[in-house]
């Protein structure tokens, strides 16, 4: 479904994609409204969002919409995505899977199409969503072996996430305890220009202080620390502490940030003490740096498969046989206090 209030940019995007036999254009709507109305009569895959509408908006929609979606992942394409920072991560927050900005008139033809055809794709098939639906904690697949998962408190936390990330971010740390007393590394996959934002935002849904992390910093128990949206999250141990390194250096996914640099130093630096998180994303970011993590005695924990927007880092985790278990955000929230002294002590 396309929902945009532009008649040109709706028949763009439809001839774009109906370009690919992969795609079938099942509606469009003008407004927010009609395209709630219009969910009640069909089912779709794909909701392709426009922020700027009139009447109640894209962005206040967005929950309305996913609703009446039946399991469909929205798909922003908006000029805020480039140049509204605020509203383009709190469209994310409130549950749109992934962005990208709106071309200019006679510009959408070329790199514009062929990336979005390619996160259309890597979307995939609405999820069926049943009334009372539980999550089975259990891996699936020929290759879904887990590892023991360790009882000992850990000592730092690290999380990885990109394509849908930052709901499931939202429901992880709504489902997390206050205090845990260890801190907290976060990768996402975003632009620079959204990391402040997106900061502000997540210590706020996190009920602690998020930061975009700077060289140099200690980190310290229940801070937040934010790889820049154009470096890698590093740790160094110094006798006065443990500090953050940012890093720059290719990696074997191509992601800028990437989990792996991250997960590979805290393993290095914190051993059995490091555990992992993998969430929601498209390719196999994670994989490299959860190996070492693994190595140096330490765990990782991956987000479901029912409800991932993009099961595509989990799964390479898991298929590489890295992964201690298997749960939807809100498990692995419980199982992370389960795991700290913080917890422990408060029983």
């Amino acid at each position: 479904m396309i929902v945009d209030d532009s008649t040109v940019a709706r028949a763009v995007l439809s001839r774009m994609i109906e370009s690919d036999p992969a795609f079938e254009i099942a509606a469009v709507a003008g407004t927010a409204e009609d395209a709630i109305e219009a969910l009640g009569e069909c089912r779709v895959d794909v909701i392709i969002l426009d922020l700027e509408m009139p009447g109640a908006g894209g962005l206040r929609s967005i929950p309305r919409i996913i609703g009446a979606a039946a399991g469909a992942k929205v798909m922003i394409v908006s000029s805020l995505a480039e140049d509204g920072a605020e509203q383009t991560v709190a469209a994310l927050a409130l549950g749109a899977t992934d962005t990208m900005p709106k071309p200019g008139t006679g510009r959408f033809n070329g790199k514009f199409s062929e990336i979005l055809l390619g996160k259309l794709k890597a979307l995939g098939y609405a999820a069926p969503v049943a009334a009372g639906a539980t999550y089975a904690p259990q891996p699936s697949g020929p290759h879904a072996v887990l590892r023991a998962m360790p009882s000992d408190p850990i000592d730092v936390l690290a999380i990885g996430a990109s394509t849908g990330g930052i709901h499931t971010l939202g429901v992880l740390f709504h489902a997390l305890p206050k205090r845990i007393g260890v801190p907290i590394l976060l990768t996402q996959h975003l632009p620079a220009p959204f990391m402040p934002v997106f900061a502000r935002q997540l210590g706020a849904i996190a009920h602690r202080p998020a930061i975009v992390a700077q060289d140099g910093m200690v980190v310290e128990p229940d801070h937040i620390l934010l790889a820049p949206g154009d470096a890698h999250l590093t740790l160094e141990p110094l006798k006065s502490g443990v500090i953050v390194r940012l890093s720059h250096g290719r990696t074997t996914s191509g992601c800028l940030p990437s989990l792996d640099p991250m997960f590979a130093s805290v393993g290095a630096v914190f051993g059995a003490g490091a555990l992992g998180i993998v969430l929601t994303g498209m390719g196999r970011d994670g994989v490299e740096g959860s190996t070492t993590l693994v190595a140096r005695g330490g765990s990782v924990i991956a987000q479901d498969e029912a409800s991932c927007a993009v099961w595509g880092m989990p799964r390479a985790v898991l298929e590489a046989g890295l992964v201690s278990a298997v749960l939807p955000p809100d498990k692995i929230a419980r199982r992370i206090a389960s795991r700290t002294q913080e917890q422990r002590e408060c029983r």
